[in-house]
C-alpha cells in the first residue's frame, strides 16, 4: 500500500507518469477486485446453504436471524449517534467560504447530478418496494450481478430452509455437494490473497494519480476530520465490546481481521471484501462456520455502520455550510432514515452518496442546493469511502463474534494455508 502511494505520487508529477499508471498498473488492481467479486456470489450460495443446513432445526435458524438483524440495527444506531455527536462538536460546515464552495461545486457538479438521479429513481418506488426488490423473479439473473446480493441471500435462505424440511437421507447428497463447494471456494480465497499485495499496490497508485485538485482537500479538512474521528470512535466501540462482552483481546481481534480491513480499504467495497472477511472471521477469529455463513453475507448487505456514521456527519456538514438549521425532530429523522436506507444499500463503492441524498431530502433540505451540497463533499468522498468501508466490514466481524458468543459458537482459531494438501499436485 505504501509503495503504491509512492508510485502514484511520483507518477502524478508528469502527464506521462499518469498515463503509465492508468494503462499499465491500474489494470492489475482491477483484476484483483474482479477476482474477489468473481467468487462473492458462489461463496454466499455455498456457505449460507451449508450454514443453514448444519443448524438442523428451524428454531435455531430463526433465533440466529432475529438476533443478527437486531444487533446490526443497534450498532447502526450507535454509529449514527456517534456521527451526530462528533459533527456538532467540530461544526465543520461553519468554516466553508463562498469562494471555496464555488470551486468545489464546479469540479464535482456533473458527478453530483448523476448521484441525485440515482437517488430520485430509488425514492420514486413504493414504500414496500424494498420487499419486492428482495424477491428475485430469476435466480440466475440475480446471481449474475453482485448488486443483487440481497436477492441471492433471500433465495439461498429459502433454499436452505426447504433443505431442512425434507428427509435427511434425501438432503444428504446436496449437503455434501455444498460442503465440498464451500471448501473449494475458500481455497480460491486463499490463492487470490497471494495476489493481494500486487492488487493493493495498483489500486493505491491509481487512486493517487486520479485524484484531482488535492489542494481543495484542505478546505474540507475539518469535515474529513469529523468523519475520521467518528469512524475511529466506532472502531474503539467495537474493541470495547470485543473485550468486555466477547472476552477476547482487541489486539487479537484486529490482528485477525487486519487483512480484510486492508482489502476493504483498497477496494471500498464490502461485497468485494466479503470472501476475505468470512475467511478471517472463521479461521482467525474462531467463529463457527454456521454463524459466519449467515452473519457476514447479511452484514455486507444491511450493516453499514461506517457509511451511516458518514451520512450523519455529511448531512449536518452540508446543512451548516448552507445555513440550513436542523431541529431535534430533523435529527431523529436523520437517524431513522439512514437506518432504513442502509438496509437496501448496495455494497459497492459510492453507494453511500445515494443514501446521503435520500437522508438530506428527508429533512427537507432545499432542492435548489442539493446538487451543490453533494458536489461539495464528493471532492473528498473517495478516501473517506475507503475508511468507512473498513469500518463496515469490521462491524460485520464484531457482530459475528457477538452472535457466536451468545450461541456458544466461538472456538479457538484454526487458520488454514493456501498450500494445504498441495501434495496432490
Amino acid at each position: 500500500m505504501a509503495l503504491g502511494l509512492i508510485i502514484g505520487l511520483i507518477a502524478s508529477q508528469s502527464g506521462a507518469g499518469v498515463g503509465f499508471v492508468k494503462n499499465w498498473i491500474k489494470p492489475f488492481g482491477t483484476i484483483f477486485i474482479n477476482l474477489l467479486k468473481l467468487i462473492a456470489i458462489p461463496l454466499i450460495i455455498a456457505s449460507l446453504i451449508k450454514g443453514i443446513a448444519d443448524l438442523k432445526d428451524i428454531s435455531k435458524f430463526s433465533s440466529l436471524g432475529i438476533r443478527t438483524i437486531a444487533i446490526y440495527m443497534l450498532t447502526t444506531l450507535i454509529a449514527l449517534s456517534i456521527g451526530l455527536a462528533v459533527v456538532y462538536m467540530i461544526n465543520p460546515g461553519n468554516s466553508i467560504s463562498a469562494e471555496t464552495l464555488a470551486e468545489l461545486v464546479a469540479d464535482n457538479n456533473e458527478k453530483a447530478n448523476s448521484r441525485i438521479a440515482s437517488a430520485a429513481n430509488q425514492q420514486s418506488q413504493s414504500p414496500l418496494s424494498f420487499l419486492v426488490n428482495m424477491v428475485p423473479s430469476n435466480i440466475f439473473e440475480a446471481a449474475s450481478n453482485n448488486r443483487n446480493m440481497l436477492q441471492v441471500i433471500f433465495f439461498v435462505i429459502f433454499f436452505g430452509i426447504s433443505l431442512l424440511l425434507i428427509p435427511e437421507e434425501k438432503a444428504r447428497p446436496l449437503k455434501d455437494f455444498f460442503d465440498s463447494l464451500n471448501d473449494v471456494i475458500l481455497k480460491m480465497v486463499d490463492i487470490i490473497m497471494l495476489y493481494a499485495p500486487v492488487g493493493v499496490l495498483a489500486l493505491m497508485a491509481a487512486l493517487v494519480v486520479e485524484t484531482t485538485n488535492p489542494d481543495l482537500f484542505v478546505a474540507l479538512a475539518k469535515y474529513a476530520m469529523a468523519v475520521v474521528i467518528g469512524l475511529l470512535l466506532m472502531m474503539a466501540f467495537y474493541a470495547l465490546v470485543i473485550s468486555l462482552y466477547v472476552g477476547k483481546s482487541p489486539m487479537t481481534f484486529f490482528k485477525g481481521i487486519g487483512p480484510a480491513q486492508l482489502v476493504a480499504f483498497s477496494t471500498s467495497s464490502s461485497a468485494a471484501t466479503l470472501p476475505v472477511t468470512m475467511e478471517r472471521v472463521e479461521e482467525h477469529l474462531g467463529v463457527e462456520k454456521e454463524v459466519v455463513s449467515f452473519v457476514c453475507p447479511v452484514g455486507a448487505t444491511i450493516n453499514m455502520d461506517g457509511t451511516s456514521l458518514y451520512q450523519a456527519v455529511a448531512t449536518v456538514f452540508i446543512c451548516q455550510a448552507f445555513n440550513f438549521d436542523l431541529t431535534w425532530g430533523a435529527l431523529l429523522t436523520i437517524l431513522f432514515t439512514a437506518l432504513l436506507a442502509s438496509i437496501g444499500t448496495a455494497a459497492v463503492p459510492g453507494a453511500g452518496v445515494v443514501m446521503l441524498i435520500i437522508v438530506l431530502e428527508s429533512v427537507n433540505f432545499p432542492s435548489e442546493y442539493l446538487a451543490l451540497g453533494i458536489a461539495m463533499i464528493l471532492a473528498v468522498d473517495r478516501p473517506l469511502d475507503m475508511i468507512r468501508t473498513t469500518v463496515n466490514i469490521t462491524g460485520d466481524a464484531s457482530v459475528s463474534m457477538i452472535v457466536a458468543k451468545q450461541l456458544g459458537k466461538l472456538k479457538n482459531p484454526n487458520p488454514k494455508n493456501w498450500d494445504d494438501n498441495k501434495e496432490h499436485f
